[in-house]
């Protein structure tokens, strides 16, 4: 099956542009065709089964299949378009027609990825693939293979960005299964500040592999907020490597509500003192399903902090995973992480596996980690009923209030209502158990 891509990438995608690049992307061409399609016999993808992923025969989406995509469209499937930074792509490639560049303010660069091979080859040489292992990771290494658009953003010391730049990665199978790489590549000088929100949509079948990587100096901070609003029909696979200096901030919001197979990887390495990482994350799944949420933030340095909360709705016949996975290394003295996981079981036949972990190698930490997988508190549905809410409705406020604990963490107001009221829209067209 692996070799179905390999066999792809000869066929409609070969070797151009500079020596660095054409060997970034043989040498993912390479780790895929040695690793193949992961399996679950490994132990990181022991709950999730990629084998329709590997069975389908998909094809290089192209932009000319949403010809007619047009601004209201966008506006139908995005989450909410705020003023700002706007850049868009069509099964993975830049569409400046829909995109907002006309207000850059000093200090900031963003494009296209396939822009910037031509004007920054030199700063791509030395900071792209560098946050991600295509060694360990086969999706990571596919998506180097196949390296061919994206985004550049890069902040120059001191820059602030009052508005935040947005993401749109619109897919769309247009009768064939199409497949997208993009790949984001964000370079915050020292003392900057930006708000990322990357968002992910599509109609029909199609399959969209994702990476970002993210290089935080020091003090910058940056918040960075991914939205997967994929199709029913669609699969998502996704990964996200961050390095943080020295008193860095880095916020991350993940929140997970379409797709028929969803798969988060994101990972931070904590590499100077006084950095410090947020890790937010909120999935709602139902029918059939599949979130994969794995997450790793490596005290590599003393005196840093780490904070993760994620929470789970399940609802029908749908699949969960959470995988935590917190370290301290041996010099990381003074550190402070504490990890939750709360997941809550709405079906009979919805399932979750989580598994926090806590490797601690240092004796001067002040570490938590804990999970909880229940269904709702019938003492609270009782309490509500009994102030005259009928039983649908009860249910349905106790499971948004599980929720907007993490809605609530956002700081973009109007992304942060128009989720909340998504939300809500959904959670009360459910059909609870009585």
């Amino acid at each position: 099956m692996a070799t179905d891509f390999v066999r792809q990438f000869e066929r409609d995608l070969p070797l151009a542009g500079p020596a660095f690049w054409q060997k970034l992307r043989r040498e993912g061409l390479e780790h895929f065709s040695r690793q193949g399609f992961p399996t679950r016999r490994l132990e990181e993808w022991k709950y999730f089964s990629v084998q329709d992923i590997a069975e389908t025969d998909f094809h290089l989406g192209r932009d000319k299949a949403l010809a007619g995509f047009t601004l209201e469209e966008m506006h139908r499937l995005a989450f909410c378009i705020l003023p700002g930074i706007r850049l868009v792509f069509l099964n993975g490639h830049f569409h400046p027609t829909l995109s907002d560049l006309s207000k850059l303010p000093p200090g900031v660069k963003v494009k296209s990825l396939a822009q910037a091979l031509q004007e920054d080859s030199a700063i791509l040489e030395e900071h792209l693939a560098q946050q991600v292992s295509a060694q360990q990771h086969p999706f990571v290494a596919l998506n180097t293979a196949f390296l061919q658009d994206g985004v550049f953003l890069q902040l120059e010391r001191g820059t602030v960005l009052e508005k935040p730049v947005q993401l749109l990665f619109v897919s769309h199978g247009n009768g064939t299964a199409a497949i997208s790489h993009p790949r984001v590549l964000v370079l915050a000088g020292p003392e900057s500040q930006a708000s990322l929100i990357e968002t992910y949509v599509g109609e029909a079948c199609y399959f969209t592999n994702a990476v970002t990587e993210i290089v935080a100096a020091v003090g910058a901070v940056i918040e960075h907020t991914k939205l997967q609003g994929e199709s029913d029909a669609g699969f998502h696979l996704a990964s996200t490597g961050v390095r943080q200096a020295r008193d860095s901030r880095y916020t991350s919001h993940s929140i997970s509500l379409g797709a028929r197979l969803c798969r988060n990887d994101l990972s931070t390495l904590l590499d100077a003192p006084g950095a410090a990482a947020t890790l937010n994350g909120l999935y709602v799944v139902s029918g059939k399903q599949v979130v994969d949420n794995h997450t790793n933030i490596d005290h590599a340095q003393p005196h840093c902090d780490s904070a993760e909360l994620y929470k789970g709705i399940l609802d029908g016949a749908a699949q969960g995973v959470f995988n935590g996975r917190i370290l301290v290394r041996p010099d990381a003295q003074q550190t402070a992480s504490s990890q939750t996981n709360k997941n809550l079981i709405l079906s009979e036949d919805a399932l979750i596996n989580t598994k926090p972990l806590l490797e601690i190698y240092a004796n001067d930490v002040k570490c938590s980690h804990g999970a909880t997988i229940g269904r709702l508190d019938e003492n609270q549905v009782f309490y509500l009923r009994s102030r005259g809410i009928d039983a649908r409705l009860a249910r349905s406020l106790l499971t948004y209030a599980f929720a907007s604990d993490v809605l609530a963490l956002l700081k973009q107001e109007a992304l942060r209502e128009r989720l909340q009221s998504l939300m809500f829209a959904r959670l009360m067209g459910k059909s609870y158990e009585s």
